[in-house]
């Protein structure tokens, strides 16, 4: 048995809501540089460039990306032999939040209560989620996530007489229909089975995986290609002003589902698609 002070915890979240928010990984980077090389259009080619340099600037400056610093998704696989000492885990995940908000000069755009309104302050609470796996170490993950992309998201529960052709319509339909409100170009995060809520939690989950590394199933990896592409064919373009890029990638997570359903949840994020990791 590994004991952990949740002090740690506290640290490591302060450090990476930062550093999510001030630098893009690599794979988003790369992917929206590659678009910029595919481009012919005058518009699309000058919002991309717009969006390197912004993101470039960031990086040398260690500047927030993006006004919508986001809300704070934190993902922790905690290794079943970790036993956390020195406080409540979920208190020291929110105050690593409210540190690294604090520290880094981050908006704050969380609200008590979502009918009432009022904003916490602090970013907090946090969008905690924790899964359980063989170990003795702990997977932090740090997504901020920001609302002009989460705002167009869905969900459908289909019967499983709709087929695959049902579940490529509506991320078709789901995209179109977001049009140029998630600032695109999109990373597309799409959760297949489980439950109601469990697909919308691979769809987050699928968000956090690089855009550079296709599915384990080659079905599904070459369905992440396929609807890549026919996203791309929309015409929607960077910020929606046309062109080839609308989406930067489109990941797929599945799981096991009901006999009488097939749950589909789509997440979109927009270019600025953060996460930053750490083992400990």
């Amino acid at each position: 048995m590994r004991e952990i002070e949740v002090s740690r915890i506290t640290d490591v979240i302060e450090r990476l809501c930062m550093e999510a928010n001030e630098h893009l990984p690599e794979d988003i980077k790369c992917a929206i540089k590659d678009c910029r090389e595919k481009e012919d259009g005058a518009i699309a080619c000058g919002i991309l460039d717009n969006i390197i340099e912004n993101f470039e600037i960031a990086d040398a400056e260690n500047v927030p990306i993006c006004q919508d610093t986001g809300m704070a998704c934190i993902f922790l696989e905690i290794g079943q032999d970790v036993h956390f000492v020195g406080g409540s885990l979920s208190e020291a995940v929110d105050e690593g939040v409210r540190r690294g908000y604090e520290k880094g000069y981050l908006r704050k755009s969380v609200v008590k209560d979502p009918v009432l309104r009022g904003n916490t302050g602090d970013n907090t609470p946090a969008m905690l989620y924790t899964e359980i796996v063989p170990g003795e170490q702990v997977k932090i993950t740090v997504g901020p996530k920001g609302f002009g992309s989460e705002n167009m998201s869905a969900i459908r529960m289909f019967k499983p007489s709709a087929g695959l052709q049902g579940i490529k319509d509506f991320i078709l339909e789901t995209v179109e229909t977001a049009g140029p409100n998630p600032c695109p170009p999109m990373v597309v995060g799409v959760g297949i089975g489980g439950t109601f809520d469990k697909a919308a939690l691979l769809a987050k989950k699928a968000l956090m995986r690089p855009i550079n590394v296709p599915n384990e199933d080659p079905f599904y990896a070459d369905l992440e290609a396929e609807m890549l592409n026919k996203i791309n064919c929309l015409g929607i373009g960077p910020q929606g002003f046309g062109g080839r890029t609308t989406a930067l990638g489109l990941n797929i997570e599945t799981m096991p589902t009901h006999i009488a359903g097939m749950p589909c949840a789509i997440n979109i994020s927009c270019h600025v698609t953060r996460h930053k990791t750490e083992v400990i």
